[in-house]
């Protein structure tokens, strides 16, 4: 059983924003509209000139394993579907809010063509066909790797067996699954990270494979 995740090599990120526009694209999102299914984070930092830094961080709905949107849905519109990804059932969808209040990555938007909310879904229509998303394909220095952590052969398991990574606010305890990769130059990311939280996927795998698979009898076809 698949279970969809992607892993972000986020200092390659030039800001570029061609991930946007093919997530619009894909998903018919009107082009310019702020923070709809994916966006691009900046952080800038240092103390003087010569150790400024400015960090592009991708951003989109986390997949959490353990997600509260779901959670909180009165009517089941937001769900489990295969792969682990989350969605949103247009058709349940009453536009209370209760998910967009519960997400921490404050990735859901009502979309008024739909009339419902909507987030990203990783490209769940494309990927049996693609093996990937629209914003993974299209971005330019490769910042995103996506693939299913429950095969060790896919690229995202090589990777994240390979490399340190951080969560965003990991404190809220969703094992969410946008992986941001510790950059390689050590002082760089001392300097730029500070003091957050570096984790081996050795450490974290049990946790994911264990709510992964309590989930598993959630998921919904799609």
């Amino acid at each position: 059983m698949a279970n969809y995740a992607m892993a972000l090599e986020y200092q390659n990120c030039i800001d570029c924003r061609a991930c946007e526009v093919a997530c619009k694209d894909e998903n018919g999102v009107m082009l310019g509209a702020d923070k709809q299914r994916i966006w691009v984070g900046i952080v800038e930092g240092g103390n003087s000139l010569a150790d400024m830094f400015l960090n592009f961080y991708p951003s989109q709905c986390n997949h959490c394993e353990d997600a509260p949107c779901v959670t909180v849905c009165p009517t089941g519109a937001s769900h489990f579907a295969e792969g682990g990804i989350v969605k949103v059932d247009y058709d349940m969808c009453i536009i209370c809010k209760g998910c967009m209040e519960a997400c921490p990555y404050e990735a859901r938007f009502v979309d008024e063509t739909k009339h419902a909310v909507d987030k990203c879904t990783f490209c769940d229509g494309r990927i049996q066909e693609y093996g990937t998303t629209a914003c993974s394909a299209t971005c330019p220095t490769k910042v995103r790797t996506f693939g299913d952590l429950d095969d060790p052969n896919s690229d995202i398991s090589k990777i994240l067996q390979e490399r340190e990574f951080f969560v965003l606010k990991e404190d809220e305890k969703t094992l969410p699954k946008l992986f941001y990769l510790v950059p390689e130059d050590e002082e760089f990311a001392k300097r730029t990270l500070g003091n957050v939280k570096r984790h081996k996927w050795s450490e974290f795998k049990a946790k994911y494979e264990a709510e992964a698979k309590a989930k598993s009898s959630q998921f919904k076809k799609a």
